[in-house]
């Protein structure tokens, strides 16, 4: 992503500019500031990198649905805290935590890694261990991250029950992101011929690649990689995946038989 979405001295320094945000401002606001700053700043620096308008997308949405739609992305992202509090409904804290996690991520599904983290390890939901476990695993198998959602949700505690649990975490992830793409459709034809709005698009781009390059460094790299074999089965990985492409899934085997034998040479006979 960074080679496609930051590869020019404008774009990487919005890039880098997120990463300080990000850093700094270790919350979903930091996140959402660093966003908003990378497409100020693309309609000032990146109009001459635009590549044109983007297709024309044959959907037929009504304007007065998309405006209802983006209303009802607002209205559950602003009252589903409120009502959670209040409401001994089983599901419905759950609901809300991954609803609004997916409601703040733009960009790469890893993006939410570090919001998913806010919401399920630090209040006890799910420890740390089997976050990373289920993250791991989900690097195995095709699809998208936010799959991962359903791994969550089926083992937090206390909770609904895992396959209520499950169905409720991938609904709450997925269905801003499908509110916001449905509502925002009966506009886009009408953006796409503005340069600024393009360019903005380009800055805002590049501040993700930014975001992407924090969340590998937390909550990934802080908690898998303590020590200097631990390096050593992530430089492999790495090695594996890039010059080799050998297959993520046959890399994730590769690794956890590595941990496995380093951890059994490591203990005192």
């Amino acid at each position: 992503m960074a080679r496609t979405l930051a590869p020019d001295r404008e774009r990487a320094t919005i890039a880098l500019a997120a990463v300080l945000v990000v850093v700094f401002v270790p919350t979903a606001f930091g996140q959402i500031a660093a966003i908003a700053a990378g497409a100020v700043a693309g309609t000032l620096w990146c109009r001459r990198v635009d590549q044109g308008a983007a297709g024309h997308m044959p959907i037929s949405i009504s304007r007065r649905a998309g405006m209802l739609l983006l209303a009802l992305f607002l209205l559950l992202l602003l009252g589903l805290p409120a009502i959670a509090a209040l409401s001994s409904l089983p599901g419905l804290a759950l609901f809300e935590a991954f609803y609004r996690a997916g409601a703040l991520v733009f960009g790469g599904g890893h993006v939410v890694l570090p919001l998913l983290e806010t919401r399920v390890v630090d209040p006890g939901w799910v420890s740390s261990d089997a976050f990373l476990a289920g993250y791991g695993a989900a690097q195995a198998v095709p699809g998208p991250l936010f799959t991962f959602a359903a791994y969550l949700g089926a083992i937090v505690e206390p909770g609904p029950g895992a396959v209520f649990g499950a169905s409720i975490a991938l609904l709450g992830i997925f269905l801003p992101g499908m509110l916001l793409l449905m509502g925002a459709l009966p506009f886009w034809d009408g953006l796409r011929h503005y340069a600024g709005a393009r360019a903005a698009m380009a800055g805002t781009n590049a501040a993700v690649v930014g975001i992407l390059g924090v969340a590998l460094y937390h909550p990934v790299w802080t908690s898998a990689v303590a020590s200097p074999s631990d390096f050593a089965v992530a430089l492999t990985a790495f090695i594996l995946l890039t010059a080799w492409r050998v297959p993520p899934w046959l890399v994730v085997v590769v690794t956890v038989l590595a941990a496995a034998a380093l951890g059994i040479v490591s203990q005192p006979v």
